[in-house]
């Protein structure tokens, strides 16, 4: 098990990336969070199986249909133990 703090920029906010990223989290079997922020960015904290990490930040460097990704930022953190996969802020 490991925690991943993930910062995504390019265009990824008004198209829909919080839910899908929820959506496929969930899917894969991982827990944690994702928020919009100020400065444009999409911020995640992931925690589950290193594979099933690995595979999430895959789709997070493509994203849904309608965003531009330009650039995915991976921090390994301490384990949060999140229980769920929610969309916050």
């Amino acid at each position: 098990m490991q925690h991943f703090d993930i910062t995504v920029t390019g265009r990824v906010q008004g198209v829909f990336f919080r839910a899908s990223a929820q959506e496929v989290a969930e899917g894969l079997g991982i827990h944690g969070n994702v928020s919009n922020h100020a400065d444009g960015s999409v911020r995640l904290a992931a925690e589950g199986d290193e594979a099933k990490l690995q595979e999430f930040v895959d789709w997070l460097q493509r994203g849904p249909e309608r965003a531009r990704v330009k650039r995915v930022d991976v921090k390994q953190g301490e384990l949060q133990h999140y229980k769920y996969f929610i969309i916050s802020g």
